[in-house]
């Protein structure tokens, strides 16, 4: 090889090596900026508690901002749920919400109302923490048992105020079913999130709540709540003593408050991947870890194998038990 041959192939090496495709680059042009990370609720819900630790975790990982974006504009938690669906599916705005993201679609068909968002646009990441709603009323009131506040209930139908984080959200949807079970009637107070609904049952506007045991707990323990009955299959650790509905004769009343974080269904798999990979150590933090269990809320990570189906089975199970209650204001 001559002087000139050489030099032409050394010309052409760094043209090859640019041309070649790097997956390390590919991969870190994800995040390129700030996340956001919408809850489609006030400050103090399940929803809430979930996203602020794990965004916090993220930011870490990611090497990126993870901005908490709470869509507070009622309607159980659709306009945020709706502002995800329509957000580009880049990878930089994400949904930490509830359960009622199946539901209020549904809800909205009964009213013959278009949905403002569909479950089809959405894919499952993961799911942070799964937790039994349990029935508050304030410490004051005079019911120290879930027979008690019943046996009121029947003497007083409709008089009785529960608050909600809006209609067929979470928490509606829960003392719906067991108004049903229990055959009372009860005046549903509807406000923007669960943390308001919380607030107003602290200053007495409303009686009675459905809540997450990680929003609770720390009322309760202060003495300014008093929890009656467990929606759950099973007793709880941070509230050993309380007994389920289930144990108390309610046999069809059975509720869980999970959060789980979702992206558009268009969402490109190799940034999906990434964000699955970023979750699945963002839960095993310590700060994530110690900040759940102090609620009594522990962590219960699914990745999105696993929580996809576990979502595709409790939607069913809510938009069924939706149905059933029909339309309710």
């Amino acid at each position: 090889m001559n002087r000139r041959e050489v030099l032409k192939a050394a010309a052409v090496v760094p043209l090859l090596q640019v041309a070649r495709p790097t997956p390390v680059v590919a991969q870190a042009a994800w995040p390129a900026h700030t996340i956001t990370m919408i809850v489609p609720f006030p400050a103090g819900g399940q929803a809430d508690l979930a996203a602020r630790p794990v965004a916090l975790a993220l930011e870490k990982l990611l090497g990126k901002s993870v901005i908490v974006d709470n869509r507070a504009g009622g309607a159980g938690g659709a306009i945020g749920n709706a502002a995800a669906a329509r957000a580009e599916p880049d990878g930089h705005t994400l949904l930490m919400t509830l359960s009622s993201l199946a539901v209020l679609p549904e809800a909205d068909r009964l009213f013959d109302r278009p949905p403002v968002y569909e479950v089809s646009q959405f894919a499952p990441v993961a799911r942070v923490l799964a937790d039994p709603t349990l029935l508050a009323v304030p410490a004051s009131a005079p019911w120290k048992t879930l027979q008690d506040f019943v046996d009121d209930a029947k003497k007083r139908p409709g008089e009785i105020p529960y608050g909600s984080s809006g209609p067929y959200g979470t928490l509606h949807v829960a003392m719906e079913m067991f108004a049903a079970s229990a055959g009372i009637k009860l005046l549903h107070i509807p406000f923007r999130g669960a943390g308001p609904a919380l607030n107003a049952i602290l200053t007495g506007t409303v009686q009675a709540l459905a809540s997450a045991p990680g929003t609770l707990k720390q009322q309760v323990d202060d003495g300014k709540m008093r929890v009656l009955a467990n929606w759950g299959a099973e007793r709880i650790a941070s509230f050993p003593d309380l007994p389920t509905f289930r144990e108390l004769g309610y046999k069809d009343v059975e509720f869980y408050i999970w959060a789980g974080l979702f992206a558009q269904k268009a969402l490109p798999a190799p940034i999906m991947m990434r964000l699955r990979e970023a979750m699945a150590q963002a839960v095993k933090s310590p700060e994530v870890i110690k900040t759940f269990e102090t609620a009594g809320s522990p962590v219960a990570y699914m990745d999105a194998p696993e929580f996809s189906k576990f979502f595709e089975t409790d939607s069913a199970r809510l938009v069924a038990a939706v149905k059933k209650i029909g339309k309710v204001e």
